[in-house]
């Protein structure tokens, strides 16, 4: 149902991958109004490089939404442009592009932001990845008023979500992104009330998350098996956790933690395969042993361990690098 009209705001949306598109929704069923939607531009994408559009762009275009592709926010052009919208907000998800100070002065309630994390816990660009890597157990969103700092703007609201043990990266992301937009109205209802009252972040428990680096995703057998299955599921969608065996790659999407054989070598060298079984290869780690699951060769599907095992035949006593 929408809202009444003396609660509706003109809202100026920016963000470009999957992440956003939960908000652009929401946003769009609301009774808000929708002034324009920023995305970013087309880029090469796939084996061909051909053009593609963001995920943001495709639903902007499905809603019959404005749509604008600045390939910066920097040119007076742009400001203007956006000056002219008279937005009394605008929301801003994985966008993707620095937001200049003019541009942040523009909206009458400020620039929103959903940031995929329980700030100040992990400020910057891979909040959900490095979630899973340190092993938190609660996370959450953040709907903060945006500042010229990074994620240190002050918060409007925060939910909190329990981490559960098979979360991937791409799978958390994808519940985070249905929190924040649920979040989003209720903080844009409360501004429109004037019930909402920002507060700033605390000083303390401020910690970062810098960008993954596919380098990352090669696997440090001497890590402890806890370690080594939060990596493969912070690097699932990409970069993918991977190892080399026979001089080849192999990336691992799955795994689970798993009990050392009763027959196998206490002392194992880290990344020895102890067991082949008829689910999983089990790996001695530097503390622990873990079951890998389904596992990719270079140009091939992904498969089974057991699959991969005949494949390549695979016995106990071999070393993954």
């Amino acid at each position: 149902m929408a809202r009444p009209r003396s609660s509706t705001l003109r809202i100026v949306f920016a963000g470009t991958p999957d992440f956003a598109v939960p908000a652009l929704a929401a946003l769009a069923d609301s009774g808000h109004e929708i002034a324009a939607v920023l995305t970013q531009p087309d880029r090469p994408q796939g084996r061909g490089l051909k053009s593609a559009a963001s995920a943001v762009k495709e639903l902007a275009l499905q809603r019959a939404l404005p749509l604008l592709q600045p390939p910066s926010l920097r040119s007076p052009d742009i400001a203007a442009r956006l000056a002219a919208i008279g937005a009394d907000a605008m929301v801003v998800v994985a966008y993707g592009l620095l937001l200049p100070p003019q541009i942040l002065a523009l909206p009458r309630l400020g620039c929103l932001n959903i940031h995929a994390s329980l700030l100040p816990r992990w400020r910057g660009a891979a909040p959900v990845e490095r979630s899973l890597l340190a092993g938190d157990e609660i996370t959450g969103v953040t709907i903060m008023l945006m500042d010229a700092g990074l994620d240190t703007g002050p918060i409007l609201l925060q939910r909190s979500l329990a981490v559960s043990a098979e979360a991937t990266a791409g799978s958390l992301r994808e519940s985070l992104a249905r929190q924040g937009a649920d979040a989003l109205l209720e903080v844009l209802d409360g501004l429109a009330a004037g019930t909402v009252t920002p507060r700033p972040q605390p000083t303390d428990g401020v910690s970062y998350a810098p960008k993954i680096h596919k380098s990352e995703a090669l696997i440090d057998w001497t890590g402890s098996a806890q370690a080594i299955e939060q990596r493969v599921r912070a690097f699932n969608p990409w970069p993918i956790a991977e190892a080399r065996l026979h001089g080849e790659q192999l990336r691992i999407f799955r795994a689970r933690l798993a009990p050392l054989p009763a027959d196998a070598p206490a002392n194992a060298t880290p990344g020895t395969v102890v067991a082949v079984h008829a689910d999983a290869l089990i790996v001695a780690c530097g503390r622990g042993a873990l079951a890998l699951l389904e596992l990719q060769r270079p140009g091939r599907n992904r498969v089974s361990a057991r699959e991969l095992a005949s494949a390549m035949k695979i016995a106990a006593g071999e070393r993954l690098q």
